[in-house]
């Protein structure tokens, strides 16, 4: 039985909706209520492990076990890209902050070397997943080791993304709302070479994935930042509470569309089981 969902238009609308989401829920704990990167990436990382340990043990795929895991590595992602490239120098404090929370208060990477360091993580698990031989399309992973590999991609991948954000909406200089467009650009660029034969749809795949991280990065940003710096000002809390609502809207709707597929399929095979009895 599969475990992980058809990569579809819905796929992709959900990943940017869980990825936004990510952006300003990691920001909410971090930022917001102040309790800094390094507790928030702590606390938000045992969720991603609790959420993962489900979405394992489950035996064939739900759409709610699937994003929640998605989502937990955004919202950690987030956090933990913030804590490997920032510092406590006033830039990266929110208004009337004057440090960032208990404990570290950041590695000040940077964007460039953060990057990098995340680059080559994901390389070298992509190196022991080519080395293992199993596949690397999605709809086909079905063992734990399978998983285990993917789910490590994606939590590399979507804090990687969340650096390539970061970067395009503070140091570019192409502003939040500039930065997704170009982001939005590539992803149409990835579209239309899916219909070369000489590129494998599954690299496209993945390429898709990291860039759909920075794009849920800026928009995020859009959404929450204040006018003056280019943003929407719309806030953390309120802007998470609307995407939460707009994502398990999502997720409901794909778990109904995967019971009905489910059980036409048992029907479908229910006439057969009876003819061989």
């Amino acid at each position: 039985m599969k475990k992980l969902p058809e990569v579809t238009l819905a796929f992709w609308v959900m990943k940017i909706a869980a990825t936004t989401l990510g952006e300003t829920a990691g920001d909410l704990f971090a930022q917001t209520l102040k309790l800094g990167y390094f507790l928030t990436t702590i606390a938000l990382f045992l969720i991603f492990v609790v959420t993962l340990v489900v979405q394992l043990r489950s035996s064939r795929y739900n759409p709610f076990f699937y994003w929640t895991v998605i989502l937990s590595t955004s919202m950690a992602g987030t956090t933990m890209s913030d804590f490997m490239n920032r510092d406590a120098s006033a830039k990266f404090l929110s208004d009337g902050a004057t440090s960032l929370g208990w404990g570290p208060q950041g590695l000040g990477l940077g964007y460039p070397v953060g990057a990098a360091i995340l680059i080559s993580i994901l390389l070298a698990i992509f190196l022991m997943w080519k080395v293992s031989g199993m596949t690397f399309q999605i709809r086909d992973i079905v063992t734990f080791r399978g998983e285990a590999l993917f789910w490590s991609a994606i939590l590399v991948s979507n804090t990687l993304g969340t650096s390539m954000g970061d970067f395009l909406s503070d140091s570019s200089g192409l502003g939040y709302a500039g930065g997704a467009l170009l982001v939005i650009g590539v992803l149409a660029v990835l579209v239309a070479m899916m219909r070369a034969p000489a590129v494998p749809n599954v690299l496209l795949f993945w390429i898709a994935f990291v860039l759909t991280r920075p794009l849920g990065a800026t928009a995020g940003d859009f959404l929450t930042k204040p006018v003056a710096k280019g943003g929407l000002d719309l806030g953390t809390a309120g802007s998470s509470a609307v995407l939460l609502v707009i994502l398990f809207g999502l997720m409901a709707y794909a778990q109904v569309r995967e019971r009905r597929a489910t059980g036409s399929g048992s029907a479908e095979r229910e006439p057969v089981t009876q003819r061989a009895g």
